[in-house]
């Protein structure tokens, strides 16, 4: 066998990111919140980035001079002393007729297993059925429902606390727990649950048929055959609706109230808006909510020399060393922060642009169709930097914050102007206008916004009916 070596050559055309834009995309899809975090960690990591000193305001004859508080102010509406109240000198210093509200601090309701735990601490319980009821409560999840069997727990018992207890003890205490509140906590699935709820109401013919609904036909119920249901249980229309509204009043997760909010979850529900747009009714104008501070390279930094010779003592070359290199990282977070701010503002322009309308008006079917690769024509930006800035971001407008992906929206036609936004409204009104005891499936809604102009498949109105998170046909019947 013969073997030769060769030598080949191959063009090929290859994009790379600069560490420099790796960090700019970085920082563009941070929130309000993020970049605020990310200015205070770079300010305390680098020495050589500071706050911009502001400038100090011009002094005056009526600047300075005035330092009354709000109560002298109050008080120098008399003419002397003998005319003020004497409730103005008192800590409370409100008139007897006005209304006063007392501070008080309000504990937290607690996990479900806390209230559970001190319902239990009320009831005459041994310390052994004490301790199986804390094992049983420590196995109900956060929507209430225990999550193992009787058997299980008698094992967990015996291996765990070394407790020696038999399946009729775990039952008796099991029953004790499922009577506690919220009704329905202890259940094993969600016909258990709605019956404990449905035992704990007071006892009427609606709930009487309730409870032999869920008990004896609950996979009728579930598929909502109101017809075949009514057959089974032998009730008029009439009373079926009334026992089915008892069941629809019951809570199918009766251990969420209790579920505790994380940290983030209270950060994420606090929503600042990026941008305020408003409107004289002809024009719009928009500002951009800096809530970072001006940064400049601090004064020793910015003024030093770090010109390195071949003579330069080495401890001296490494300081000018860190010194040039710290004061290049602050000018590169600085030119990033600025092209930051001017992407985010030319974005929301481009978004401002197409749907004019809509800031005008606040009105959702104002919106046009909108896709990332439009605002990406107007800006010049690339697809993936638009989408990078509209993550995340809100705007305000007069009549709400909204995020800014709340303006993108699919052209579900080629041919036509219609947003998809227009199209669930004309799908959610249809939807409501329907026969309760007879819903329109996938099939008749598409005909009917066919009907009204709008050219779509059915595929396209099921997409649109699980985004609003609006059930099937048989789902949304209802006994009439």
């Amino acid at each position: 066998m013969e073997e030769s070596l060769r030598l080949s050559q191959k063009q090929r055309l290859q994009q790379t990111l600069s560490p420099l834009q790796v960090q700019f995309v970085r920082l563009l899809e941070m929130n309000g919140h993020e970049i605020e975090e990310e200015v205070d960690r770079e300010l305390a990591e680098n020495p050589a980035l500071e706050i911009a000193s502001e400038s100090a305001p011009e002094e005056n004859e009526n600047v300075g001079d005035f330092d009354e508080s709000a109560e002298q102010l109050q008080l120098a509406d008399y003419r002397s002393e003998e005319d003020i109240p004497y409730y103005k000198f008192e800590a409370r210093n409100s008139s007897a007729d006005d209304s006063y509200y007392e501070p008080t601090a309000v504990a937290g309701e607690g996990s479900l297993m806390e209230q559970l735990m001190s319902q239990l601490a009320q009831l005459p319980l041994t310390d052994k059925e004490m301790q199986l009821a804390r094992i049983i409560t420590g196995n109900i999840d956060d929507n209430g429902y225990l999550t193992r069997t009787v058997p299980q727990i008698v094992d967990d018992a015996a291996i765990h606390d070394g407790i020696d207890a038999d399946v009729e003890e775990v039952r008796k205490v099991l029953g004790i727990v499922r009577s506690l509140e919220p009704a329905g906590v202890g259940a094993v699935d969600l016909r258990d649950c709605l019956l404990i709820q449905l035992k704990a109401r007071k006892e009427t013919d609606d709930v009487r048929l309730a409870k032999e609904i869920i008990e004896h036909n609950f996979d009728l119920f579930s598929r909502m055959d109101f017809e075949r249901l009514g057959r089974a249980v032998k009730a008029t229309p009439e009373q079926l609706r009334k026992s089915v509204d008892v069941i629809r009043s019951l809570n199918p997760k009766p251990g969420s109230a209790f579920q505790p909010q994380s940290a983030d979850e209270d950060k994420m529900r606090q929503i600042t808006p990026d941008f305020l747009v408003d409107s004289d009714g002809v024009n719009l104008s928009l500002t951009l909510l800096n809530r970072v501070p001006a940064l400049q390279i601090e004064t020793t930094f910015a003024d030093a020399d770090v010109e390195v010779t071949p003579r330069t003592p080495g401890r001296k070359a490494e300081a000018m060393e860190f010194i040039r290199r710290r004061r290049d990282d602050a000018a590169s977070f600085i030119k990033l922060m600025s092209m930051r701010r001017e992407t985010l503002y030319r974005v929301m322009t481009a978004i401002m642009k197409i749907q004019r309308d809509f800031f005008l008006t606040d009105d959702e079917l104002a919106l046009k169709p909108m896709i990332l690769r439009d605002v990406a024509e107007l800006t010049g930006y690339d697809i993936s930097v638009v989408s990078r800035a509209a993550s995340g971001k809100y705007v305000a407008t007069r009549r709400g914050v909204y995020p800014l992906k709340f303006f993108f929206n699919e052209r579900p036609m080629e041919d036509s102007d219609a947003s998809s936004r227009e199209i669930i409204a004309a799908l959610r009104e249809i939807i409501e206008d329907e026969n309760k005891s007879a819903p329109l499936s996938d099939e008749a809604l598409t005909a009917a916004l066919r009907s009204r102009g709008y050219d779509i498949a059915r595929r396209t109105v099921a997409k649109y009916r699980e985004k609003e998170q609006i059930p099937v046909a048989r789902l949304r019947r209802q006994v009439l």
